[in-house]
């Protein structure tokens, strides 16, 4: 009975030890936390308070791509008919003017074309003729139905040939009210279709070519746009119209803004979807291929935030101080989301309201409690 009642007074005496170590050590921590200032010190301080206020942030989204051009601005240029290339000056690079001549060349088939749209150009003359003969004796009744339908249906065909070898002639760039017995050409000029320049050039002089071989691409830098990459927990923050600014690894300093113009339906594999922007103000400089870094800003919706300045770093973790009696300030852990315009979103901000907190000043007030741990 003894025994027993020896090990229950053992067992009491532990839990009241316990206990007050937990106190102790609670203390000694809430008492780390705190920093307690003289009125001397005080004054020597420039410390100004705020609360938490609501606030729409607006944090920087940062993105790389590269620049790159629609289909519709990346031109390849071939031959309708083909042909052998008999000039030309391009080089990769090389810029040109709209209607600029980019290469000639001669075919036999030309010479064909030409022939054959003047042929049926004289032969058509003869057909309208007969057509009109042959159309007033069948209204007359002099003539049978059978004979004016073969004197329409032969005309028909010819004005469709011609017709047909007028567009032919438009294809390889020869103007058909050009083409006579006297002005038969043997060559066909390729023409810029805009004003651009050369990103590849797959011909040289004396080479043939057939209507499915690419003679050179050609980029129309008019309408540039950014290809960029944004991660899948980003992309529903990023809408149409949106501005950005974009710069270069080489040239940071060098910036172009522009506008988000379409956002991708599809995630990759690497989680991330496209979107394209517009560059405002198009540079030479920007080419095809070349990458480029982006900073996109992205508003929030209103919610409960703190001054950056009022936010100090310490091991890791993010602290605010709050006033309390006296000279007294105490450092609170705080969890912080987004940055930007100069304030910081707060997660938990429930353990903040009402609280008068430490805004210039946070950082000297911090130097003051690690020295103080220091002693």
């Amino acid at each position: 009975m003894k025994t027993i009642i020896f090990l229950a007074g053992l067992l009491i005496l532990s839990g009241c030890s316990n206990q007050k170590k937990k106190a102790a050590e609670s203390a000694t921590t809430e008492t780390e936390n705190v920093l307690e200032l003289t009125d001397e010190q005080l004054k020597s301080i420039s410390i100004s308070t705020t609360i938490l206020q609501e606030k729409t942030i607006t944090h920087t989204l940062k993105l790389n791509g590269k620049v790159d051009v629609p289909p519709q601005n990346l031109i390849s240029v071939s031959s309708a008919l083909g042909g052998y290339v008999t000039s030309t000056k391009l080089l990769p690079g090389m810029h040109f003017r709209k209607g600029e001549l980019l290469a000639e060349m001669e075919d036999n088939q030309y010479i064909q074309l030409q022939q054959d749209y003047l042929t049926a150009t004289a032969q058509l003359e003869n057909r309208k003729a007969e057509y009109d003969r042959q159309s007033e004796l069948n209204r007359s009744k002099a003539s049978s139905d059978k004979v004016y339908q073969q004197a329409k249906a032969d005309y028909e065909t010819l004005l469709i040939s011609k017709q047909a070898l007028q567009e032919k002639l438009r294809l390889i760039n020869i103007r058909p009210d050009k083409v006579s017995a006297g002005n038969i050409k043997r060559t066909i000029g390729i023409f810029a279709p805009f004003d651009g320049y050369v990103t590849q050039v797959f011909v040289n002089v004396g080479k043939y070519v057939s209507p499915s071989d690419v003679l050179f691409e050609l980029v129309n830098p008019r309408d540039l746009h950014l290809n960029l990459k944004v991660f899948e927990k980003d992309w529903e923050n990023v809408k149409i119209g949106q501005p950005l600014i974009a710069y270069t690894n080489s040239s940071p300093e060098k910036k172009y803004r522009g506008k988000v113009i379409l956002t991708g339906k599809a995630i990759s594999e690497e989680r991330a979807v496209e979107i394209h922007a517009h560059f405002d103000n198009p540079d030479p400089q920007l080419i095809p291929g070349l990458y480029m870094n982006a900073e996109l800003e992205i508003p929030d919706a209103q919610t409960p935030a703190l001054p950056e300045e009022s936010i100090v770093s310490f091991e890791g973790r993010e602290y605010v101080f709050t006033i309390r009696e006296g000279n007294r300030f105490e450092m609170t852990v705080v969890q912080t989301g987004a940055t930007g315009n100069g304030w910081t979103e707060i997660a938990d901000a429930q353990a903040l309201e009402g609280a008068k907190i430490v805004q210039s000043g946070a950082y000297t007030l911090l130097m003051a409690l690690k020295n103080k741990a220091e002693e």
